[in-house]
């Protein structure tokens, strides 16, 4: 670019290059503070998880304030040592010499003195049954043959417990398949192919469906909802796994879209009267009568304002939604001081919009591209109700962790197994997972209860 002759201008020329060179200062430095804040951002600051922080990843900063629930073994915790058993299944007796090896005496009276007792697994191995049909033929010339049991229909096949153990470790603890055939020939000597895997889990999922149907109602008519997605690879594409979730049930499906069309599709929200928990996002305030705000996701927002914008308010406002959720866990709170919080939150904002004005064109309305702060100002203010609903709703919870931790396990079996090749596979294993999960909230044996669903004898979850 060609320098101007700054000699040969007149004072107005100068001044208007100067003007102009301000702007472009202007410009440039907000343009390089969004690219640091950008680069600062991390697990403990904004919404992206920790594997995301890259080589220089920090431990994620705990909202946990001092002194509650602090780390470690909690006061009265028993420990977790096997206890001892009064019957064992093996004794062994460790004998003495006959004779004293200092003066040869025999040694008669000997007793136990002390016993100690080893916990371990017994080789594992398949047990075989073999189902025999017996054939009679009377003297009348009829034909009496008895019948095999009901699921026993090939020469050979793997019985419900095989069946449930695969399930379990390819649904609940997120192994590969490959692996999991891995580990059924090393401890039990069987060797499963990759085949006989899928179609043992497709089977589960078809034996869970109609359980699935009943908690999909019952979520549609719960009180609260918690709701939430993320995207998940599927046979090479993005897909959008979503969940409604409640403190006592989970359900989870799988869709090639994120918001309306896959909430009208799974058919759970479009009826969905209660309260709806989640982090914001614009489809979610079609259903529902009342919404609740993820402050979790607000916390984080306000760190990274405070840290890398350097505004005292967020943090004032980060110390207001803290003390308040502390006050609501001790017990309900009074009429005044609701009151009070609200007057604290509005004077807040008032705060915050001092220091970080909207920004407006030349005809005053304010422009549609805002920075972060003002934003996340205008969020706060437009949804004031939505943020402070764990205050006036005493089931309304402070954040949307429900959801999110629903979310977690699918995030992470992605992680270990990779995208799932089919959707199929995919809307198997979201099937499966809302089972196990509403299961395991509800302090259910999960192999066991799998075994049973192979058997024909679904244990259905408390609804509710």
């Amino acid at each position: 670019m060609e320098q101007p002759d700054v000699s040969a201008m007149d004072h107005a020329a100068k001044d208007d290059l100067i003007r102009f060179l301000l702007a472009e200062i202007a410009e440039l430095k907000s343009r390089i503070t969004a690219f640091e804040i950008r680069l600062a951002k991390d697990n403990h600051n904004s919404s992206k998880t920790p594997s995301s922080d890259g080589l220089h990843k920090s431990a994620p900063k705990s909202l946990r304030q001092a002194g509650q629930h602090p780390k470690g073994e909690q006061k009265g915790h028993k420990g977790s040592a096997p206890e001892r058993v009064a019957k064992p299944d093996h004794v062994v007796n460790h004998p003495l010499p006959v004779t004293c090896d200092a003066c040869g005496s025999p040694l008669d009276d000997a007793h136990v003195s002390e016993a100690r007792q080893v916990f371990d697994i017994p080789p594992q191995q398949v047990d075989i049954t073999e189902h025999r049909v017996l054939e009679a033929h009377c003297t009348c010339g009829k034909v009496h043959r008895s019948d095999f049991p009901e699921g026993v229909t090939a020469t050979t096949q793997y019985g419900p417990r095989v069946q449930a153990t695969v399930v379990y470790l390819t649904q609940h603890h997120m192994l590969p398949i490959l692996r999991t055939t891995q580990i059924l020939r090393d401890t039990c000597g069987e060797t499963l192919s990759p085949g006989t895997v899928v179609r043992m889990i497709r089977t589960a999922a078809g034996n869970l469906t109609p359980t699935i149907a009943h908690i999909a109602d019952a979520v549609q008519s719960a009180r609260v909802a918690h709701l939430d997605e993320t995207g998940m690879r599927v046979a090479g594409r993005l897909h959008w796994l979503h969940t409604a979730a409640t403190l006592n049930m989970t359900w989870v499906g799988m869709h090639t879209r994120r918001g309306q069309e896959a909430f009208d599709a799974f058919g759970i929200l479009p009826k969905f009267q209660g309260t709806a928990i989640h982090d914001g996002w614009a489809p979610y305030r079609k259903y529902g009568s009342l919404h609740g705000l993820c402050n979790a996701h607000h916390l984080r927002e306000l760190t990274m304002v405070h840290e890398l914008y350097g505004q005292r308010w967020a943090k004032s406002m980060f110390d207001l939604l803290i003390a308040a959720n502390r006050e609501v866990a001790d017990g309900p709170i009074t009429d005044d001081r609701v009151v009070q919080i609200g007057a604290d939150y509005t004077a807040i904002l008032a705060k915050g919009d001092s220091v970080h004005p909207i920004k407006r064109r030349k005809d005053g309305s304010a422009q549609r591209s805002q920075s972060t702060p003002a934003n996340l100002l205008r969020r706060l203010r437009k949804h004031r109700e939505d943020v402070l609903r764990f205050l006036s709703d005493p089931e309304g919870p402070f954040s949307n962790n429900i959801a999110e931790q629903a979310m977690r396990m699918p995030k992470v079996k992605q992680s270990i197994s990779g995208c799932f090749r089919t959707f199929d596979g995919a809307a198997a294993f979201c099937t499966i997972r809302s089972y196990l999960e509403i299961l395991r909230k509800q302090g259910v044996d999960l192999l066991h209860a799998l075994v049973q669903s192979f058997q024909g004898k679904t244990i259905q979850p408390t609804m509710g």
